[in-house]
């Protein structure tokens, strides 16, 4: 290459490092938990960076297809350097050199849960891989290229080292499959299949299928809990969806209509009892097709599907099989997670899909350009990143106690952060421990559309019993235990319900009583054991005396 091209290149792996940058940027100090303000911010700025790097490399390297090749190669060891940084840093983490991104987990890279981080390791597996097996099967290697080789081959070993730790299936077999796909393609292990007998294949396949089978019975009895519970939650959305196949419900309705439904099938009493012990109030479906399908329509997620599909058939066309085999990752970590709904990982994603489908055409390359930088743009203009930061001093108050302060604070960031179920609860609560219990509903009643956790209806039932209005009231602590049936508190708000002079009945109220004191929790503790003595002395004051 001559001078100038090196110098474009050169810009090229800046871009695309300050892009997939976008990964590290964490801000758990200043956030509230798991909000990815930051990530979107630094987006902003990344995506500007990007833009300018890419068309100066457009203007330096003249030749089409030498670009093409060059994009290629320096998103793969972008991929690989982003994949690296990952893994030192969980690595750090594990060894207890740097600090966990949350409190119940030690490895979390810079994400905020370990699932997420594992799925991304997974994704840039397969790309390291590859450029292992190219580099290793290169007949004339100058230094350069076996620096290389070792530098890739080092990377799949430390992605290795820190993904068990990780404890994500869907990452392990994400890993896996698309690890296998890359070494059957570089191998050529698909051409020697063809060659084997029918008879050889036949015990091969068996022989394959036994060992899924007895692997994937494993993986299931690792964690059944959490396997359970993710098959509960595709069950309701798969009820959702049956309801609107066609156009779905919109964006980020999904814990709206979540909540509803599982409401709803609960309220019917015909589940069975290891559903009410899996069930939560989860914010995702942990399934992007379920959940493309769900607020879509089930015709946007084919057209996604076969979108893919094509970018992964032209990849494989033109030999890109490093990012190939990250798309392929990246498709089975989204059957059981969220990867859709990290900035940062979106961000690789896009980057993952140009490298693999755009060709020698400059009006593909000029075109990415524009939408990385409108996405960059939209994202510096309209990021709440800023109003996230007060957000987190205001809940230093709200955790205190000081619900007069907090509740102004909360009032000045409402209109920028009525988008956030977790504010809106917050500043709901508020407003309840204020005693401005309607203003407090009308909040609350806002918030149930962004999140599906019932204790917005236990807080929504306390609000109409202070008013007095005790239908009302009612009417919302049954709606919370039909959500989340295993819970015991709304069961111990109906107690003191019933317990109203004014809305006194016995019966229902020793129907109560008798579930808060007999009903096994999910996990005790001490407020349990509290509420059941209260209850106690509420029954032998009111029922036995």
């Amino acid at each position: 290459m001559s001078r100038r091209e090196y110098i474009g290149a050169g810009l090229m792996f800046i871009g695309l490092t300050a892009l997939l940058g976008t990964v590290w940027a964490c801000d758990v100090e200043h956030l509230p938990d798991g909000v990815q303000a930051y990530q979107l911010y630094c987006l902003g700025y990344t995506s500007v960076v990007f833009a300018v790097c890419c068309t100066c490399f457009a203007f330096m390297v003249r030749r089409e297809k030498k670009r093409s090749q060059l994009f290629y190669r320096l998103t793969v060891w972008s991929l690989i350097l982003s994949g690296c940084v990952e893994a030192l840093w969980g690595m750090g983490q594990i060894y207890g050199l740097f600090r966990s991104n949350h409190a119940l987990y030690m490895l979390t890279g810079s994400f905020y849960n370990p699932g997420p981080y594992s799925g991304y390791l997974a994704m840039v597996f397969p790309v390291s891989l590859d450029e292992w097996l190219r580099l290793r099967k290169t007949r004339v290697r100058t230094t350069y290229d076996t620096l290389l080789m070792y530098a890739s081959g080092g990377v799949c070993v430390l992605l290795l080292c820190v993904l068990p730790a990780g404890m994500s299936r869907a990452a392990w077999i994400a890993a896996f499959v698309s690890g296998i796909v890359v070494c059957g393609i570089r191998c050529e292990w698909f051409v020697r299949l063809k060659r084997l007998k029918w008879k050889t294949l036949s015990y091969a396949a068996l022989a394959g299928c036994i060992i899924m089978g007895a692997v994937g019975y494993a993986l299931l009895n690792l964690k059944v809990a959490s396997a359970c519970g993710r098959l509960f939650i595709w069950k309701i959305c798969c009820k959702v969806i049956a309801e609107a196949p066609f156009c779905g419900y919109g964006s980020n309705s999904f814990a709206r209509v979540y909540g509803n439904t599982q409401e709803a099938y609960f309220s019917k009493g015909t589940y069975v009892a290891w559903e009410e012990h899996v069930a939560g109030s989860p914010e995702y479906a942990f399934n992007e097709y379920l959940q493309i399908a769900l607020e879509y329509g089930i015709p946007v997620l084919l057209f996604v599907l076969c979108a893919i599909i094509f970018c992964i058939r032209c990849g494989i066309q033109m030999r890109r099989n490093a990012v190939c085999g990250g798309m392929i990752s990246f498709l089975i970590f989204a059957f059981a997670s969220y990867p859709l709904h990290i900035p940062g990982f979106v961000v690789t994603l896009f980057v993952v899909f140009a490298a693999g489908f755009i060709g020698d055409s400059r009006w593909w390359y000029f075109l990415w350009i524009v939408i990385a930088l409108g996405i960059g743009l939209y994202a510096m203009r309209y990021n709440h990143y800023e109003a996230c930061k007060q957000w987190t001093r205001c809940q230093f108050l709200y955790r205190m106690g000081d619900y007069s302060l907090a509740e102004k604070e909360y009032g000045k960031l409402y209109p920028l952060l009525q988008g956030e179920g977790a504010f809106l609860f917050e500043y709901g609560h508020c407003l309840h421990k204020q005693g401005m219990y309607a203003v407090s509903n009308r909040i609350l009643k806002e918030a149930i559309g962004r999140t599906c956790d019932p204790m917005i209806l236990n807080i929504i039932g306390k609000n109409y019993q202070a008013m007095g209005e005790y239908g009302q009231a009612e009417q919302w602590l049954v709606r919370s235990i039909h959500r989340l049936p295993g819970r015991i508190y709304p069961y111990y708000l109906l107690v003191k319900l019933y317990a109203e002079p004014e809305f006194y009945d016995a019966v229902a109220l020793r129907d109560a009583a008798k579930i808060v004191l007999t009903k096994e929790p999910k996990v005790p503790s001490a407020a349990i054991k509290e509420m059941r003595r209260e209850v106690e002395n509420i029954v032998s004051t009111k029922i036995e005396n």
